[in-house]
């Protein structure tokens, strides 16, 4: 669900359909019996992003294998994600449980 590594947390966002990583430097992080609660309320902004990131050269850059990705404010509380309404994707208002880390990222970090 959620990979701790040193000084850092990541968990996958459904709304961003991502990876967000949070540093325990920034954020005060606990993971009780609850469920992850991450403090204060995590901003990831709308920012440009590879497709297919193994793309060489000029395939890499062309705009077919450009998109943007959503703007995600949220809490994480007690292993939900309560995601405001600024938030720019589907799941903005609504809250949800953190999801199981898709296979491909398992053992990844």
């Amino acid at each position: 669900m959620v990979q701790a590594m040193i000084n850092t947390t990541k968990f996958w966002c459904p709304g961003c359909d991502d990876l967000h990583t949070v540093s325990h430097d920034l954020w005060q992080v606990r993971d009780f019996i609850f469920g992850l609660t991450i403090q204060p309320s995590i901003l990831v902004y709308e920012r440009q992003k590879f497709i297919n990131e193994d793309l060489e050269g000029e395939a890499l850059f062309d705009p077919s294998n450009i998109t943007q990705s959503p703007r995600c404010h949220s809490f994480v509380t007690d292993g939900k994600i309560q995601f405001l309404g600024d938030s720019t994707h589907a799941l903005a208002n609504q809250t949800v449980d953190i999801p199981a880390l898709p296979d491909w990222l398992k053992g990844g970090f």
